[in-house]
């Protein structure tokens, strides 16, 4: 996947994918917009119908964001349980199990370096906000092959 010359970093780590951000949810929000004016003008049974087409075409590219997203989050939850079985010192590996979907999904920016140090702060101390954990990343690992 090309990459931007910027490097990844908590302040520029969010993606926009540009195929839907920027032209598929546009088009269809005008979509949307132009079928409920459409129906404002002349309301017929057409033109009903092509509000709730509009509404449901607009419902399946969310739906199908979401999935993919749902996926994504699975397989990091998988990475990343792994990857702990692999660094955590030996009294940590048991509490694997308590790390929350939210937590799991943060600690993945963090280096095999600090994880260890940065997991165990984050069962003790209870965090639970993804940004939160993420600001406290010192040497933040790039990941450029999310949905």
């Amino acid at each position: 996947m090309a990459q931007d010359s910027t490097r990844q970093n908590l302040q520029n780590h969010i993606r926009f994918f540009p195929l839907f951000h920027f032209f598929v949810l546009p088009v269809l929000v005008f979509n949307v917009i132009r079928a409920i004016a459409a129906a404002v003008r002349e309301f017929t049974f057409a033109t009903g119908f092509g509000v709730v087409l509009a509404i449901a075409l607009l419902a399946l590219a969310f739906a199908a964001r979401l999935m993919a997203l749902s996926v994504q989050d699975r397989v990091i939850r998988l990475e990343m349980r792994l990857r702990l079985a692999q660094v955590l010192p030996v009294d940590l590996r048991p509490r694997i199990g308590e790390f929350t979907h939210g937590q799991l999904c943060a600690l993945r920016f963090a280096s095999d370096a600090e994880l260890p140090a940065l997991a165990r702060k984050v069962l003790d101390e209870k965090l639970e906000s993804r940004k939160r954990i993420k600001q406290l990343v010192k040497d933040w690992q790039p990941d450029y092959l999310r949905a």
